[in-house]
């Protein structure tokens, strides 16, 4: 990583950087979606000036990084430019926060409740981009309570044909993905494993999310939801019809 972020530095200054340097560029356009280090060098040279250093770098806004180059990062959700910020500062190169521990299902609820993927970078928060995050993290949920059953760790090295696919059949037996961002055609491809994307790009707790989730679940699911929760057609039809009267 250290290495492809050198070079691409060093092709555009003609004059190397440290491996520090080289290494916060390569984690933050990981923290990106479908931001290659070189893509985010352009923006790092118009908002900051080259050659890079920590000086400079420590001097960076999120504002700067959507309106530089011509706003080239100006469509990235602030939340996750927030944390790519962090690793060019060098505030999160350290930051090795585990995920937390799993829990123990609890079968006797499983015929009532869904699974819930959160897309995740670091501890228990939903901080992840479908196409960059570490790791999913698949929460059991039913209207009593939670479970976190899984942490799904992404192989960067399986996703190199198609990191979409593999991704989603990362979680396909899941029924919703929470995320802080997806692209579109990254969505197509969820919805059509048959999973429901729904994004919280201000991110948060992934605990949580999904306790919030819980209330819904006990009161009036939504069509869609009550449908993969398996409640019969009838019962259905009956959500969709007081939903439209609401």
């Amino acid at each position: 990583m250290r290495a492809a972020a050198s070079q691409g530095t060093e092709t555009m200054t003609r004059a190397p950087i440290s491996d520090d340097i080289a290494l916060r560029v390569a984690l933050a356009a990981r923290a990106l979606p479908e931001t290659p280090p070189a893509r985010l060098l352009k923006v790092l040279a118009d908002a900051v000036g080259l050659p890079l250093s920590e000086q400079r770098l420590n001097g960076l806004t999120v504002r700067q990084l959507k309106t530089a180059a011509d706003g080239e990062l100006g469509e990235v959700d602030v939340p996750l430019l927030k944390g790519a910020l962090a690793f060019l500062k060098g505030e999160a190169v350290g930051d090795s926060t585990p995920p937390p521990s799993v829990e123990d299902e609890v079968a006797e609820r499983l015929g009532d409740s869904i699974r819930v993927a959160c897309a995740s970078n670091t501890g228990e928060a939903l901080d992840g981009h479908f196409g960059s995050c570490r790791r999913f993290l698949v929460y059991q949920v039913w209207a009593e309570g939670n479970r976190l059953v899984d942490v799904r760790e992404v192989d960067e090295a399986m996703a190199a044909d198609d990191k979409n696919n593999y991704r989603a059949g990362l979680i396909g037996d899941c029924q919703v993905l929470y995320v802080a961002s997806i692209g579109g055609p990254a969505a197509a491809k969820v919805v059509r494993a048959d999973i429901h994307p729904i994004r919280f790009p201000e991110g948060g707790s992934a605990r949580e999310r999904v306790a919030a989730l819980q209330g819904i679940l006990a009161d009036k699911p939504p069509p869609w939801l009550a449908k993969v929760m398996g409640r019969d057609p009838e019962e259905r039809i009956r959500f969709a019809v007081e939903s439209d009267e609401a």
